[in-house]
């Protein structure tokens, strides 16, 4: 395997302070299988970062690790300056963030403006009215119908569930986003809406983002920088453009090859209309 020297671009130097999620040594192994092995990575505020990797890289492995999901064998992961294996739930670090799980993970049996309080209920002591009321707002943000509110996720369009489940993750007005997959199973038109809401919520919230995604698009169109997992590390992290440089094996056939070119053509193309 080809060593490789990270490319470590970025638009300004940062202070610690700076850092959002901070993952530092980062080991994850199953048993005997190590999946990650002296993963290091920061995440500035008011980014959007990308995560990308071939299949068993560990990258829901990684996503997992920082919400508290699995506690790493090794190293530390920092969110918000806090040590997150120790103070997930104690130190409120939920209350400050908000996922969206790559199928929606909504609750079937609960109405959308219902899945959009659940957070709300377990987090907070509003009233049922004020509830009702911040999750119509939500809906609205996410560019649902009004009515929506009122249907179960088995009702709703591919789309409208992902827009639903996005509207879920922002019920506590987070200040950290995370994605897995937020684009699959969505056709091109349905995922260029998509990329574009989330840009525009990022820029209107001052969210940070953190994502997992295969969409090459997205990753031209609403990244500013994209992390490599390869070799049980990241090999690269850099702004998407600055990755087709690289002479790893795996970024160039991931970046360079026809799906990458064609998606590298078509941002081009985007932002000279």
């Amino acid at each position: 395997m080809t060593d490789v020297t990270p490319l470590t671009k970025s638009p300004k130097a940062s202070e610690p302070d700076d850092f959002v999620i901070e993952v530092e040594g980062l080991r994850s192994q199953f048993g005997d299988h190590v999946v990650h092995e002296d993963l290091d990575l920061n995440v500035r505020r008011g980014e959007v970062v990308a995560v990308v990797g071939g299949s068993g890289s560990g990258k829901s492995v990684l996503l997992n690790s920082i919400i508290g999901l699995k506690v790493p064998e090794g190293g530390t992961v920092k969110v918000f300056g806090q040590d997150v294996s120790r103070s997930r739930t104690a130190g409120g670090l939920e209350r400050r963030w908000g996922v969206l799980f790559q199928h929606g993970a909504l609750f079937s049996n609960l109405t959308v403006r219902e899945n959009i309080e659940a957070p709300m209920r377990e987090h907070t002591k509003l009233s049922v009215r004020e509830m009702e009321e911040l999750a119509d707002l939500k809906i609205a943000l996410v560019g649902l119908r009004p009515d929506a509110g009122a249907l179960k996720p088995s009702e709703l369009s591919g789309g409208m569930r992902k827009r639903a489940a996005l509207a879920r993750a922002l019920a506590l007005d987070p200040d950290l986003l995370f994605l897995d997959e937020p684009t699959a199973g969505l056709d091109p038109i349905g995922a260029g809406a998509f990329d574009e809401l989330i840009r525009d919520l990022s820029d209107s919230l001052h969210l940070t983002v953190f994502m997992i995604t295969h969409d090459l698009d997205s990753l031209y169109t609403i990244t500013d920088r994209v992390a490599v997992i390869a070799d049980r590390k990241v090999v690269a992290e850099a702004p998407v453009a600055d990755l087709e440089s690289s002479d790893h094996p795996w970024i160039q056939e991931y970046f360079l090859g026809p799906r990458g070119r064609a998606a590298a053509k078509a941002t081009a193309q985007g932002s000279r209309a």
